[in-house]
């Protein structure tokens, strides 16, 4: 016996293999996305290592540079000064001096690196008269301390400052004619700085 398919089935017939080719290019489709977003992902997988290689490289080289701190005594020697014309004072007893950002021969710090950075000085005397010194960027100066000691003994005086420093900019204590400063083993008379954080 034979059976007879109807056009209603011929009709369900065609649509279901017209759906299965629609499938069929559907999953081709989403194969093919699925390929292009594989290949997109193993690129950025490929530039992501490049960058943490460079970030690497960079921080390799720039790590010794972004440790900088020093503190230096001003002398073992006693009186400083007075001299007839302005003098840099020359810190030459060396407490510390990470990054050796300063020059304990000519009494300058250089900055490494841009950044801010934090300086700090203490000068002292004991003989009547006046003590003071300025604090110099480059050619610059800054800040200035003036203390009479009217009294005889020990006087001091201190500043601090926190700076934004180019690299290659220099900072250095001042002393100016005609005045004097003490210093011994006990470091009265003292500069510091540090690094704050690179810019």
């Amino acid at each position: 016996m034979m059976v007879q398919i109807s056009d209603g089935s011929d009709r369900l017939l065609k649509d279901l293999e017209n759906t299965a080719g629609r499938t069929a290019d559907l999953g081709a489709a989403v194969t093919d996305r699925l390929d292009t977003a594989e290949a997109y992902t193993e690129a950025l997988e490929i530039r992501l290592n490049q960058t943490f290689s460079q970030l690497e490289r960079l921080t390799a080289r720039t790590s010794d540079r972004l440790k900088v701190a020093f503190t230096a005594g001003l002398t073992d020697a006693g009186s400083v000064g007075p001299f007839d014309d302005e003098t840099t004072l020359v810190y030459s007893k060396i407490l510390t001096n990470v990054g050796q950002a300063y020059n304990q021969t000519t009494g300058v710090f250089t900055a490494p690196v841009s950044g801010v950075y934090y300086f700090r000085y203490t000068v002292t005397d004991y003989l009547k008269g006046y003590m003071g010194v300025y604090l110099y960027r480059n050619d610059q100066k800054l800040l200035f301390n003036l203390q009479l000691n009217d009294h005889g003994g020990y006087a001091a005086t201190s500043n601090g400052v926190s700076l934004e420093l180019d690299e290659g900019d220099t900072v250095r204590v001042g002393l100016p004619g005609s005045y004097r400063l003490y210093d011994d083993s006990r470091n009265f008379s003292f500069f510091s700085g540090f690094l704050l954080f690179p810019l």
